[in-house]
């Protein structure tokens, strides 16, 4: 699926007019454990942003600060100008109703049909009839190629049918933002491929804002107009695909090689850099 033109790099610094998210120096912790430590980022209309990262870096925390379902310890998160670290529960409840969320696992309710599910949040946040809801679900079913599937229970699919009816369910109320959680995790390589090209037709048939959490970089290269790499708790690089490729940073390009002896090298040159700052501070 050819893609669209892609978009510079956008930076905190320079925040761009029609930016739809921004995180400004969001810092987390769990205990003594920090996560994300002054993290800034500025997610314009439209656009779609990968994080990228090892597992346990702190991508997932971020998508939930993001989406109000944790409270940062320090910084702010602006959905289009409002700061949802100062609003009421009620209020976060409605800025949600602009994102859809495709979780990891798809989450979807083992004892509801695949019409059920989808409709999930159309029946607990509207007053549609039953008649409209229908013809929401199948509309959306046939968005996300499963059309006629509304009477199977999700242990009737399998797992790439899964992300699809959860991405049916994320686009149900027609969102402004998809988050996307390890969409390709746990599935064959022709599968996530066709994961990532809904990515991008989601991102094209509805001009959503897309928003990427992922470890894989076939993924990444596909579906994003912007990569932003994570690596113990902050951001070691932001640009494009192509810039991506040609990073001389090694722990960015021993990643992007899948390179664990590169890693280490890398790992290694910042334990010595860190001594050395120390001995020159003493």
């Amino acid at each position: 699926m050819p893609r669209k033109p892609r978009q510079p790099p956008q930076t905190a610094d320079t925040a761009p007019d029609g930016c739809v998210i921004r995180v400004e120096g969001v810092c987390k912790r769990f205990g003594s454990h920090e996560v994300l430590r002054n993290i800034d980022l500025d997610v314009r209309r439209g656009t779609s942003v990968v994080i990228l990262g090892e597992s346990g870096c702190g991508k997932s925390v971020l998508l939930k600060c993001i989406i109000g379902l944790l409270r940062p310890d320090c910084g702010r998160v602006l959905y289009e100008g409002r700061d949802l670290c100062c609003m009421r529960e009620r209020d976060k409840v409605e800025v949600r109703r602009h994102f859809g969320m495709l979780f990891q696992g798809a989450a979807l309710f083992d004892s509801l049909s695949v019409a059920e599910n989808v409709a999930f949040p159309l029946v607990r946040h509207t007053a549609l009839s039953k008649a409209e809801i229908d013809r929401i679900v199948a509309e959306k079913l046939e968005l996300v190629g499963l059309p006629g599937t509304q009477a199977k229970m999700p242990a009737e699919l399998s797992g790439g049918m899964k992300k699809r009816v959860g991405l049916a369910r994320a686009i149900a109320m027609d969102p402004e933002v998809i988050l996307y959680d390890e969409p390709t995790t746990g599935l064959d390589p022709i599968m996530a491929d066709q994961i990532n090209d809904l990515i991008v037709k989601m991102e094209r048939a509805l001009g959503v804002t897309s928003f990427v959490v992922t470890h894989d970089m076939d993924s990444a290269t596909k579906v994003g107009d912007r990569l932003v790499m994570m690596y113990s708790g902050n951001f070691i690089f932001d640009g494009t695909p192509e810039e991506i490729m040609i990073s001389r940073d090694r722990m960015v390009r021993s990643f992007v090689r899948g390179d664990a002896s590169m890693r280490d090298q890398a790992l290694g040159e910042l334990s010595v850099s860190g001594a050395d700052q120390g001995r020159t501070t003493e």
